[in-house]
């Protein structure tokens, strides 16, 4: 009785081991910075840890129809050797700005005319740019 009972468990088994779906096996590495881009209104800062940058930091030209083409290794434009335009004063990293920071779900507005003032050239790491060439 106990050897029937052993056959049929051990039947059971292997039916439900071959009638089970196929699986396939997956592999997934992240490399670099975890999670995406901070979602911010004007963009961010191209240095970790990537704070929400105020309206006025960054120059259009750091924007396409709108959306900010991201910096450090968010970076999304297709020029590696981009450079652009910011205004230090609203630099956190200086000191220099205790203004407002953009709120959760507030969107971006482009430049009057006139209206951005930028002092300083980065690249897309958030570092000082000299030098001519391009941007």
């Amino acid at each position: 009785m106990l050897r029937t009972k052993l056959l049929s468990l051990a039947f059971s088994a292997c039916a439900l081991f071959l009638l089970a779906p196929k699986s396939h096996a997956q592999i997934s590495i992240g490399i670099g910075v975890g999670g995406g881009p901070p979602v911010c209104a004007y963009g961010y800062y191209g240095y970790a840890p990537y704070h929400c940058a105020p309206y006025g930091y960054y120059g259009p030209e750091w924007f396409s129809g709108g959306t900010f083409i991201g910096a450090g290794p968010y970076y999304h434009g297709g020029d590696p050797h981009f450079h652009g335009y910011v205004n230090e004063h609203f630099d956190e990293r200086h000191g220099h700005y205790g203004g407002p920071y953009p709120g959760a779900g507030e969107h971006y507005h482009a430049y009057g005319n006139g209206e951005f003032h930028g002092n300083a050239q980065h690249d897309i790491h958030g570092n000082d740019f000299q030098g001519g060439g391009h941007h």
